[in-house]
């Protein structure tokens, strides 16, 4: 969890704004869930891992019984949010006659995991959801794809990679694997590890989940060979997947037929071996990737079974998540923030201050500044006019406004251009035009 300082909080503002928009275009709504959820409502839906990395508050007051509580459930009734998935489950099966039939969010608010901290991966994050609710057309998936792919190249990425599988594959190779369907979830939560730990770390988790040694050095292999699959075309190569992963279901091959036909241009790749390891997954799975992160941008799923847990409906949904401080890490490390966000500074001029006495003056002058546009600062205290040149350097501001007795008595102003350290007296009127004629 971190402090974030001005030029941190500009270049997260500036990622923001582009999902944002982004999300809009495509008809995502707006939507926000409290920080805290009950613990009920958590528990349950990651999976075994998942749960143990929940955040759990404490009871409150009188409800707080230390001595006489016999399990970790008799200390907490709450928790801070894992993921932004759940709430929104929670949230549409409460609301369901309030929403319409097909019902499009976004959601860009933080999180919290009891992780091991690590290169773009922390305890407190953002994530920056879309999901759709209401529909199980293939388009849903696809619309959500091309809405990251068009996110991450607003943001000059040129080298990602959106992962696809889908969970009926899976759960064919541990089948073939002789994992029983017990074991599944416990299988998959290392496997998606494999980019993490590697296959030998996989396996030691696997062999000490007792996984029998031999099933896991199959699963290992089968997924070793199809990461080798690639299909980047509309038509995947049905021979070849067909036979590697003895698939009978015609279904799923085809509805991934459909989300690379619909998502032409995007690059889409095939990848049996991808395994995301939250068990609320029912269906396409997908990952974003580039090659200098370990880990993904982004993830996401078709997740048509979650809300049926908090209501009677089954509605079918699927969402996709860009991981806001992984895109700021890579982006920070290759320098892709613009001259004007990564150099930015808190005000486009500073109004000089001569004296108390002058100070409405300057307080005056700041004003007209700002109702033409610009970001205006005033120095607080009558400094010696160096001193307060020094300051305006030291924040990068690119013009200073100097206002002394002569100035406000010729109802003129000194502007000096930090830049180029040159300066002219001109009449307060004309400042704003030069200002931003100097600047272009």
């Amino acid at each position: 969890m971190r402090d974030f300082l001005p030029a941190d909080v500009r270049k997260r503002n500036y990622v923001i704004n582009i999902i944002k928009q982004v999300y809009e275009s495509y008809g995502f709504e707006p939507l926000e869930t409290p920080a805290v959820e009950n613990l009920e409502t958590l528990m349950g839906k990651y999976g075994e891992e998942g749960n143990q990395l929940i955040f759990k508050i404490l009871k409150r007051g009188e409800k707080l019984d230390i001595e006489n509580a016999r399990s970790e459930n008799d200390l907490s009734d709450l928790a801070l949010r894992y993921d932004l998935t759940v709430p929104l489950a929670r949230v549409i099966a409460n609301n369901r006659n309030a929403l319409p039939k097909f019902f499009k969010r976004y959601q860009i608010q933080p999180v919290w995991r009891a992780d091991r901290p690590a290169r773009g991966r922390f305890r407190e994050f953002y994530q920056c959801d879309a999901d759709a609710i209401g529909s199980a057309s293939m388009l849903v998936e696809a619309e959500q794809i091309l809405a990251v792919s068009e996110i991450l190249r607003r943001l000059g990425f040129n080298d990602f990679t959106i992962r696809m599988n889908h969970r009926e594959i899976l759960r064919d190779i541990l089948d073939t694997a002789g994992i029983g369907v017990n074991d599944h979830a416990t299988v998959l939560i290392a496997i998606d590890k494999l980019d993490k730990i590697g296959t030998d770390g996989v396996a030691k988790e696997l062999s000490a989940r007792g996984i029998d040694e031999s099933a896991s050095k199959m699963v290992l292999d089968i997924f070793e060979q199809t990461g080798k699959i690639e299909g980047r075309h509309a038509e995947i190569n049905r021979t070849i997947v067909g036979n590697l992963l003895n698939i009978v279901s015609q279904e799923v091959l085809a509805d991934i037929g459909k989300i690379l036909r619909y998502t032409a241009g995007a690059p889409v790749l095939l990848d049996p071996s991808l395994a995301r390891g939250l068990s609320y997954y029912t269906g396409t799975i997908i990952e974003v990737n580039v090659p200098d992160l370990a880990g993904s941008l982004a993830g996401g799923g078709r997740y048509d079974g979650l809300i049926g847990m908090f209501g009677k409906e089954q509605i079918p949904a699927c969402g996709v998540s860009l991981g806001l401080e992984r895109i700021l890490v890579v982006m920070d490390e290759r320098g892709m923030f613009p001259p004007e966000i990564a150099g930015s500074t808190p005000a486009d001029v500073l109004v000089t201050l001569w004296s108390d006495e002058t100070a409405a003056e300057s307080l005056k002058l700041a004003s007209e500044l700002r109702a033409s546009g610009l970001r205006v600062t005033v120095y607080p205290e009558p400094d010696k006019l160096g001193k307060q040149i020094k300051y305006a350097d030291t924040i990068k501001v690119p013009f200073v406004c100097v206002l002394g007795e002569s100035e406000i008595a010729e109802n003129t102003v000194t502007l000096k251009n930090m830049r180029t350290g040159e300066q002219q007296t001109l009449p307060r009127s004309n400042a704003v035009s030069l200002m931003k004629k100097l600047g272009e």
